[in-house]
């Protein structure tokens, strides 16, 4: 009799088996959203810088044997690279701002489609309008809100590059204010034709509620023939 009361006291009681079995589920819950965060904040910058330093290149061995020709690209098409010294970033520009064509794999995207449309580098007149991760999936446009007034911005194509000087940044913005990539973009401080650039992209970081808005304005118009203009000159 009194082993078998014994053994009852040892028995765990229905609350203490719920209990175990709720923290259990916790801890469950727990790892696998690790392991999401993890993947979304270091797997898929991984993977994502990967594949835009392949398309980079590709890019540029086509450039060197003159495999691309100047002209229409193709929806995803990587085209052009975009350097951002201030920052050490050197990224694939692609046609269109598809997430799983472009965005998703590391690169910026053109906005080349619809309203959207904004205008090549080599417009005489126009704004070059770039959209881009700030996190996750390479986060090529992470720290974009560190650029100063004069900061150069640099976009290398198979002929030419263009050199901008940062000029002005709007820190929030609602995702539906598209006058940001109007040709002469409202809120930048341009106040005639041009020939401009637009650097978006979500805020605050890990969010994307809202837009921050980075513009430019081109300096240099310089043929590669002639070399590395002086902002990609270490």
């Amino acid at each position: 009799m009194e082993a078998r009361r014994q053994a009852r006291a040892r028995r765990a009681s229905p609350a203490v088996v719920a209990s175990r079995a709720i923290g259990e589920v916790f801890i469950t819950c727990g790892v696998l959203m690790l392991l999401f965060v993890t993947y979304q904040l270091w797997w898929t910058n991984v993977r994502a810088q990967a594949q835009a330093g392949r398309e980079a290149s590709d890019l540029q061995k086509d450039w060197e044997s003159g495999e691309r020709k100047p002209g229409a690209f193709e929806p995803g098409q990587g085209f052009a690279l975009l350097h951002i010294p201030k920052l050490d970033v050197v990224v694939p520009i692609a046609e269109g701002i598809n997430s799983k064509q472009v965005l998703d794999r590391g690169m910026v995207g053109h906005y080349a489609e619809g309203a959207l449309k904004t205008a090549m580098p080599d417009a005489r007149t126009g704004n070059f309008g770039l959209a881009g991760h700030r996190n996750t999936h390479g986060e090529p446009f992470r720290y974009i809100n560190r650029l100063e007034p004069g900061d150069p911005i640099v976009v290398e194509t198979q002929g030419e590059y263009f050199v901008y000087k940062m000029a002005s940044m709007l820190p929030v913005t609602p995702p539906s204010n598209v006058s940001v990539l109007d040709p002469v973009p409202k809120g930048s401080g341009f106040t005639g034709p041009g020939r401009y650039i637009t650097l978006t992209t979500c805020t605050p970081e890990f969010t994307s509620k809202y837009r921050l808005i980075v513009w430019g304005k081109m300096v240099e118009e310089r043929p590669r023939s002639k070399g590395k203009p002086d902002a990609l000159v270490s």
